[in-house]
């Protein structure tokens, strides 16, 4: 049972204020409770953390390697492991703002990434979860990604009257740890609403499901401040 704890927030770059300006206090509740769900997951002891988000490709990412916010206007490097002098290979939005969500933590355990495309089939999705059963004796997942982005007419993704019932379904299953309903996200349907944590999510079921045993699940943040949904949950074996 090598999963011992997971920890799902969102990615926007805006949670990093350097890059929201005068806009920083408007996700302070957000980044709250990002932090206090990372030092839950860092509570449970881990042998090593992975972090793991969408990307242009699937499988993991080598040690040394660095994200930038630059694209975002503000010129931070961002390390996957702090400290570490060499940018490497090049970490995408979701696993930088990991890396820096993390970094806001004294993290003792090894630190990996693995990315996953956002259009990742069962058979991707099944191995990349395999992959984590696989990566050490008690391992804790720090997952990455955003719900629909079609929450009303100013959101990137336009008005969709799906969204809602879409990110309700999302965040009631972060909530009580429902795999089930986890891996059962339509894929079409969750790119047309643009919910960049499908495949992340289903990763994180599938995982917990090859752990074996119970999970508690507890939502701390549900919200979606600029027509994109922002979920951030705890999980931990039962």
């Amino acid at each position: 049972m090598p999963l011992v704890a997971a920890s799902v927030c969102p990615h926007p770059p805006l949670l990093v204020p350097e890059v929201a300006g005068s806009a920083a206090p408007e996700l302070d509740e957000l980044r709250a409770a990002c932090d206090t769900s990372v030092r839950r997951l860092l509570a449970a002891e881990p042998d090593i953390v992975v972090l793991l988000g969408t990307g242009p490709v699937t499988g993991p990412i080598s040690t040394p390697a660095t994200g930038s916010l630059q694209p975002w206007g503000v010129d931070l490097d961002v390390p996957l492991v702090p400290g570490q002098p060499d940018r490497g290979a090049v970490l995408p939005l979701s696993l930088t703002i990991g890396a820096w969500l993390l970094a806001r933590h004294e993290t003792i355990a090894p630190v990996s990434a693995v990315q996953v495309a956002a259009d990742a089939g069962p058979a991707e999705l099944a191995a990349l979860a395999d992959g984590v059963d696989a990566a050490g004796d008690r391992v804790a997942l720090l997952v990455l990604g955003d719900g629909s982005a079609c929450r009303g007419e100013k959101a990137p993704g336009y008005d969709d009257a799906r969204a809602l019932p879409y990110d309700q379904r999302v965040a009631a299953a972060l909530a009580d740890a429902d795999l089930d309903v986890l891996l059962d996200l339509d894929p079409v349907v969750s790119a047309e609403l643009k919910a960049a944590g499908r495949a992340s999510w289903q990763v994180l079921a599938g995982a917990a499901r090859a752990a074996g045993g119970g999970w508690r699940g507890e939502l701390l943040h549900d919200t979606a401040p600029y027509g994109v949904a922002y979920f951030v949950a705890s999980w931990e074996r039962v």
